[in-house]
């Protein structure tokens, strides 16, 4: 009788916790996810968001309702790439998620691109999934068991760029470093590129150019923040990176895996490093945040 009471009791309390079953989907209407990774990125979305219901998982909310007129659900993962991976993975799990959308900041790595620019890059690599190479006489190493590294790209120090090993229900697993938008999602982006973007913040700050809308390049994420002008120029040279992030890269991981398809949509708040005098982010990131938010609502308004 007392296990039998035990067992109820667990039971119970699951559903108490966590008001379903673990693993039941919330939702079945077909969404697109549309992610943000903290606050001024999520305050640029919510409010905008019509018929909207809140769903808690692991504390977390998961907004769902209608943005531009099409069924979505809101959710902001917080930063680093494994608060990344696991929100993408509950999406997909929970919810019938058919696309999903990142809006948010990041640190600008082209030099050609200015503060409160959207980017929107093609691919998506893990830039610091590295072999801590041994120090010889004729430089750092990888071990030669280890085949699976890039060739052609060059280490940062010890730092040897590395793969990561994954496939997909189409896919037999295999090493990648890069992670693909969707293009049919690309080449609705890139219709949007005369999107005119907020150039200053609301308490009169003003940047000295126009931010313009620019698709296409490669973006690079990693747990790292970064803010140091020597491995920005390293990013630029090796990865070809535009922009620097804390998540993109491990969402696309996710939903590659899974087959599911993506796009991000990043704004400048700052230059990694690259900043003239100290870095801007604490300055600009609303005004980022609402930048992207801006072409992410008018990108779902056009997805057909």
């Amino acid at each position: 009788m007392w296990r039998a009471l035990g067992v109820w009791l667990t039971i119970l309390l699951g559903v108490m916790v966590t008001g379903t079953r673990a693993g039941e989907r919330l939702d079945t209407m077909p969404r697109i996810a549309v992610m943000s990774a903290f606050e001024p990125e999520w305050q640029a979305l919510i409010g905008r968001l019509g018929d909207a219901k809140t769903h808690k998982i692991n504390g977390m909310s998961y907004v769902t309702g209608t943005l531009e007129g099409k069924p979505v659900v809101l959710a902001m993962s917080g930063m680093s790439m494994v608060n990344a991976a696991m929100t993408t993975q509950i999406l997909i799990d929970r919810f019938h998620v058919e696309h999903i959308v990142f809006s948010g900041i990041a640190g600008g790595i082209d030099p050609t691109l200015k503060i409160g620019d959207v980017v929107v890059p093609t691919r998506w690599a893990q830039s610091l999934e590295t072999i801590m190479g041994r120090k010889t006489a004729s430089g750092f190493v990888k071990p030669d068991w280890l085949t699976w590294a890039p060739d052609g790209m060059a280490p940062y120090g010890m730092m040897i760029p590395n793969s990561v090993v994954v496939g997909n229900a189409a896919e037999a697993a295999k090493p990648k470093v890069w992670f693909e938008a969707d293009p049919t999602m690309l080449a609705v982006a890139a219709g949007l590129e005369q999107t005119e973007l907020a150039w200053c913040t609301k308490d009169g700050q003003c940047l000295d150019h126009r931010p313009k809308l620019h698709v296409g390049g490669e973006g690079v994420s990693s747990s790292a923040f970064v803010d140091n002008a020597d491995y920005r120029d390293y990013l630029h040279r090796v990865f070809k990176a535009r922009v620097a992030d804390m998540e993109s890269a491990a969402v696309g991981q996710v939903a590659y895996a899974n087959g599911v398809p993506f796009i991000v949509f990043r704004s400048l708040s700052d230059l990694a490093g690259g900043d003239e005098h100290a870095n801007q982010m604490a300055v600009f990131m609303t005004l980022a945040a609402e930048n992207s938010a801006t072409v992410v609502c008018r990108f779902i308004r056009a997805l057909p």
